[in-house]
């Protein structure tokens, strides 16, 4: 699925050509994952909100579905059940060290899988591919509520890990060395409350906070209501560092110094609080406003969109802000930018009609149970 699409003037014609990227233009050349998921869960929020089925049925519209998902399922070489992706692949379309099984894309992911579950018809196909999305449905929540999620009990077990563990009964079952994690997330977990961290990987866990895939594991149902209620009550209790003057930061903390010439290749963009390293961005507002809501705290959404409109119009509804507070206009930041407009409008209706939720929520899937394992479809064979 392309993520960008360039018009070329046909004089000859007398009209434009629209030729779609699907990376071979884009920044460091890195094809687009999560454009086609969004895609997917697009059109399950139009078939939701116009009860019009037409559109997806369609056959090339079953066949757009099935496309991407046979894609996204095939078999390789991992033994999780999370998609394996290079960075800059999302929205985060720079290098900044989420090479691996990136949250947001797992997230993403989970929601595709429900949305076009919810969409494929069992003709041509679609059947087979209906199992071959429950089992993998079942293994990635399981996968990701289990080895993602951080609170503070989670944290101190981290902290006492033993390495070196074989067999099923392992406890460190990503071999995480301990003394790799990072100072900073010490002061950072509150005793109460927690997310889910921005990567798992071989002997890695990374630590940093990451606003998309939190949010939209919520809307997913991909966490629990009580990891829900946890991520809401961590952000309340460090507003001031994921918040801000300035919503939303799309992670947390920001690279520096030589962890920043290494992760992102001296990226002049993404210096420390700027651009996709720490900075805020507007857009997310709707993101955040749908996931308040369905957690059952609309006044935390309401607070951050208070802050928004105290500044942005004057602004001139800028793209991002730069700074540990979001108090400066990004520094490469446009101005006039649709998506800093239409995320506070949406965001807006959200919390004056909250039943608009419906549109881009979806509810716990009662049948997601702890999965039978085998390969390719990920792994918790253990007690502990």
């Amino acid at each position: 699925m392309p993520a960008s699409f360039m018009v070329m003037p046909d004089t000859e014609r007398g009209k434009d050509t629209i030729i779609a990227d699907f990376g071979a233009s884009a920044i460091g050349r890195v094809a687009p994952v999560d454009s086609g998921f969004w895609w997917i869960i697009l059109l399950r929020s139009y078939t939701k909100s116009t009860r019009d089925h037409t559109l997806c049925e369609m056959p090339e519209m079953q066949r757009g579905i099935r496309l991407i998902l046979n894609l996204c399922l095939a078999d390789g070489f991992d033994t999780f059940p999370t998609l394996l992706c290079a960075d800059g692949c999302s929205m985060i379309d720079r290098r900044m060290g989420i090479y691996g099984y990136p949250i947001e894309i797992q997230a993403l992911f989970f929601f595709a899988l429900r949305c076009a579950r919810q969409m494929l018809k069992p003709e041509n196909g679609g059947k087979e591919l209906m199992e071959r999305i429950d089992k993998r449905i079942t293994a990635l929540s399981y996968h990701i509520r289990t080895y993602y999620w951080l609170d503070f009990p989670q944290l101190n077990n981290i902290y006492r890990y033993r390495t070196e563990e074989y067999s099923h009964t392992a406890v460190n079952k990503f071999n995480v060395i301990p003394e790799s994690i990072p100072d900073w997330v010490f002061d950072f977990m509150p005793l109460t409350g927690g997310y889910f961290i921005g990567n798992v990987s071989p002997a890695r866990m990374d630590f940093r906070w990451f606003l998309i895939g939190n949010c939209v594991a919520i809307l997913s149902s991909l966490a629990t209501q009580q990891q829900a209620t946890a991520i809401m009550e961590l952000i309340e209790k460090r507003w001031e560092l994921l918040i801000g003057e300035m919503p939303l930061k799309i992670s947390y903390p920001a690279l520096e110094s030589n962890e920043w010439r290494i992760v992102t290749g001296c990226d002049p963009k993404n210096t420390r609080w700027s651009y996709h390293n720490g900075g805020s961005w507007p857009v997310l507002l709707w993101l955040f406003t749908a996931a308040c809501i369905k957690s059952g705290k609309p006044h935390i959404a309401k607070k951050a969109i208070e802050q928004i409109e105290a500044r942005i119009s004057k602004d001139g509804w800028p793209e991002y802000y730069d700074g540990k507070k979001g108090l400066y206009i990004g520094k490469q930041a446009r101005k006039l930018q649709t998506w800093s407009i239409s995320g506070y409008l949406v965001a807006k209706m959200m919390i004056e009609n909250p039943s608009n939720l419906l549109m881009i929520s979806l509810e716990e899937d009662k049948k997601i149970a702890k999965p039978k394992l085998t390969r390719s479809v990920s792994w918790p064979r253990d007690s502990s």
